[in-house]
């Protein structure tokens, strides 16, 4: 039974108000639709941006190559004062000098001795050498002022893919860009009046923007962390380095040796 409502709303319900109601209807329904594909097309944005993350977390960057912009550490000649054994943890002046590129020498007992700068490239004849020689190296032996940090880390991933050990003698200077290399041994030996020193990375170029120059940093600074790590080396090591301005060395006790694992026996 239609009631005196429904009668009065089937006199009023023209054509032209159904029509409005379905137009109406459509625009709620876009409305619906638009709001799912903004959420859509948000949500998949939050998804690669984990991804994008996740992925510089685990490769140190998008790219994990070593940086378009070389880094370079300053040249320096060994200072005397720094062959003395260390009696407590203390920034020491670092003395500049003509610096000298790396040298390769093989020793009686496989020890190949490393010494000056590591400058750009230096990796490559460090492979170059290894390859040759071959299983006559058991030691690398360490005595440089540091140098390019890329070519340190690729020294070290050489020495730890051969399965070798790293020293610095008595007497000899591992600073700078050199304890990279140091990380690098299976076995890590610094003897008692040895000095390993180590102090801020910085750009041997001009920085076209500060916010360039921090992103490098910011970059470099996770490469080596990372580095340290996948070496055994306590990362946190490199906090007396980022403390340290360029043109001074923190030089590391026996103690903060062994505290950070940079070496396996003194």
């Amino acid at each position: 039974m239609q009631t005196i409502e429904d009668t009065q709303a089937g006199q009023t319900d023209s054509p032209a108000r159904r029509d409005n109601r379905q137009r109406f209807r459509w625009r709620g329904d876009a409305t619906l639709i638009e709001a799912a594909l903004v959420g859509a097309l948000i949500g998949a944005t939050v998804v690669l941006g984990m991804s994008l993350r996740d992925l510089v977390d685990r490769r140190g960057g998008l790219w994990p190559s070593e940086p378009t912009r070389p880094v370079a550490e300053i040249p320096v000649e060994k200072p005397a004062e720094l062959c003395r054994p260390s009696t407590a943890s203390r920034p020491l002046r670092l003395v500049p000098g003509s610096g000298h590129a790396m040298k390769l020498s093989l020793e009686q007992g496989g020890k190949l001795i490393v010494s000056g700068t590591i400058e750009q490239g230096a990796a490559g004849r460090f492979r170059d050498e290894l390859e040759t020689r071959g299983r006559t190296i058991g030691t690398i032996v360490l005595d440089s002022p540091g140098g390019s940090l890329g070519d340190a880390m690729a020294m070290a991933r050489l020495i730890r893919d051969r399965g070798l050990a790293t020293r610095v003698k008595a007497g000899g200077t591992c600073a700078s860009s050199c304890p990279l290399v140091l990380a690098g041994g299976v076995k890590r030996t610094v003897e008692v009046g040895a000095s390993v020193s180590i102090h801020q990375f910085y750009a041997t170029h001009a920085q076209e923007t500060p916010a360039q120059a921090m992103a490098d940093a910011q970059l470099v600074t996770a490469r080596i962390s990372r580095h340290l790590s996948t070496m055994g080396v306590d990362p946190a090591l490199w906090l007396h380095a980022l403390d340290t301005p360029p043109q001074r060395l923190y030089r590391l006790t026996g103690e903060e040796l062994q505290a950070y694992r940079l070496t396996t026996r003194l």
